[in-house]
C-alpha cells in the first residue's frame, strides 16, 4: 500500500488558514503587542526562556500569533532564532558582582548578609480572583500611579543593589565547602546534536531552556520519592545582569550590549557521606539559571541539576537521557502534533494483522 494523494488539499489547508485569521479577530481587534509585554510578563519571560532568545517584544508578538499557546510562541521564537547571524560571546556574568537585584530571599535562613528583599511576588496573596480592574480605564490607572507615587513608593527610580551570595558567606565560614575554580569553556549545545554521557554544561544549557511545567514535574517526583530528596532554597534572586561582548582585537574594553533580567537560584540538598569510617552529613547545591522571571522554573533546575549530577539511574530523574530527552519544548511539542499528521498506511496495515488474525480463529 501507499499514501494515496488528497485532491484539493492545498486549498483544504489554505482555506484553514484563513478561518484561523478570522478566529483571531471575530471578537474585535486584536491584542497591541506592548500590552501583552506589559501586562503578560510571566508569559512572555517563559517563552523567552524556553526559545533561548532574550527579546520580549518577539516573544509578545509570538505569543499574539499563537493565540497564547507557549509552545506554539516558543516554536516561533527559537525558529526565529536560528535565522540570526551569531556574532560571538558574551563575557562571563558574576552574579555576586553585577547583578542589580531586584528580589532576593533565603529559606535556609532567617537573616542573611544585606537581608531578605521579598521584591514584586505573588507568594503573600490570597489565590482569590481579583474583580477590581473589570472596568478600569485609563484616567483610573494614571490615577493610580499617582496615588503610589505620593506615598513615597518611586519603584521606578528605586535604587538597585548588589549583594553577596549566600554561599559565599557559608563557604567563608567553612560550612560549605569551597569549589576548585573551573574555567572550562562550555559547549555550546546551540551547534552540536545532543550526546551521552553529558558535561554539566550541557545539561544546565538544556534544562535552562527546558519546558517550565516538565521541569516542575520532574523536580516535584525527586522530592515525592524518586530521589528522596528534600531540599532548601539557599538563595533565589532576580534582577538584571550586563551583558558585555569583547572583540578579539580589543578584549580589554568590551562593549555593553545591554541589560537582561534572570532569575537565579541555589538550592541546598543535605547529603550523608562516609568520612573516615564515620558518617557526615554535607550540603550540596544544585544551581538554576533561566532568563526572566520563572522562580519555579529556577528552582526546579537546581533540583535537577542535583538530581543529575547524582547520576543515581535507577531514578527516573537520575537519568540523564531520560530527564533531557523529555523536557524540550519542541521535541515534545513536534512529536506529539505529528500524530495529527496522516498515518493510514501504518493504520490500515495494523487492521489488516487484526483482521487476518480474527479469520484464522474462525477457521
Amino acid at each position: 500500500m501507499a499514501y494515496v494523494a488528497v485532491k484539493g488539499g492545498q486549498e483544504a489547508i489554505e482555506a484553514s488558514l484563513k478561518l484561523l485569521e478570522y478566529r483571531k479577530i471575530e471578537h474585535g481587534d486584536q491584542l497591541q503587542i506592548a500590552a501583552i509585554e506589559a501586562n503578560m510578563k510571566l508569559l512572555v519571560d517563559q517563552v523567552m526562556s524556553e526559545a533561548s532568545l532574550y527579546a520580549p517584544n518577539l516573544a509578545a508578538r509570538a505569543l499574539r500569533q499563537a493565540e497564547g499557546s507557549v509552545e506554539e510562541a516558543v516554536f516561533l521564537l527559537r525558529a526565529y532564532r536560528s535565522t540570526l547571524e551569531r556574532m560571538g560571546y558574551s563575557e562571563i556574568i558574576d552574579t555576586a558582582k553585577d547583578m542589580l537585584v531586584q528580589r532576593r530571599i533565603s529559606a535556609a535562613f532567617k537573616d542573611i548578609p544585606g537581608g531578605q528583599m521579598l521584591g514584586a511576588t505573588y507568594d503573600y496573596m490570597h489565590r482569590l480572583i481579583d474583580f477590581s480592574d473589570e472596568d478600569e480605564h485609563h484616567e483610573q490607572v494614571q490615577q493610580l500611579l499617582a496615588e503610589f507615587a505620593s506615598e513615597g513608593n518611586d519603584f521606578k527610580t528605586a535604587e538597585l543593589r548588589k549583594y553577596e551570595k549566600v554561599s559565599d558567606y557559608l563557604q567563608n565560614q567553612g560550612i560549605l565547602n569551597k569549589l576548585p575554580e573551573d574555567n572550562t569553556e562550555p559547549i555550546d549545545m546551540t551547534k552540536k546534536v545532543l550526546e551521552f554521557p553529558t558535561k554539566r554544561s550541557e545539561r544546565l544549557q538544556i534544562l535552562s531552556r527546558g519546558m517550565s511545567q516538565s521541569l516542575m514535574a520532574f523536580a516535584y517526583s525527586i522530592i515525592r520519592g524518586y530521589g528522596a530528596a528534600h531540599p532548601t532554597v539557599g538563595e533565589l534572586r532576580v534582577g538584571n545582569v550586563p551583558i558585555y561582548y569583547a572583540d578579539e582585537n580589543d578584549s580589554d574594553d568590551p562593549y555593553y550590549l545591554g541589560k537582561v533580567e534572570i532569575t537565579e537560584a541555589e538550592m541546598y540538598i543535605p547529603k550523608t557521606v562516609k568520612k573516615n569510617g564515620k558518617e557526615e552529613m554535607e550540603i550540596e547545591i544544585g544551581y538554576g539559571f533561566v532568563y526572566g522571571r520563572n522562580e519555579t522554573k529556577a528552582i526546579s533546575m537546581g533540583i535537577l541539576d542535583y538530581g543529575l549530577e547524582e547520576g543515581n539511574k535507577e531514578l527516573p530523574t537520575g537519568d540523564e537521557e531520560f530527564v533531557l530527552y523529555h523536557i524540550d519544548s519542541i521535541e515534545s511539542t513536534g512529536f506529539l502534533s505529528h500524530l495529527k499528521l496522516p498515518h493510514y498506511v501504518t493504520f490500515q496495515s495494523k487492521l489488516d494483522s487484526i483482521r487476518k488474525t480474527h479469520e484464522r480463529g474462525e477457521d
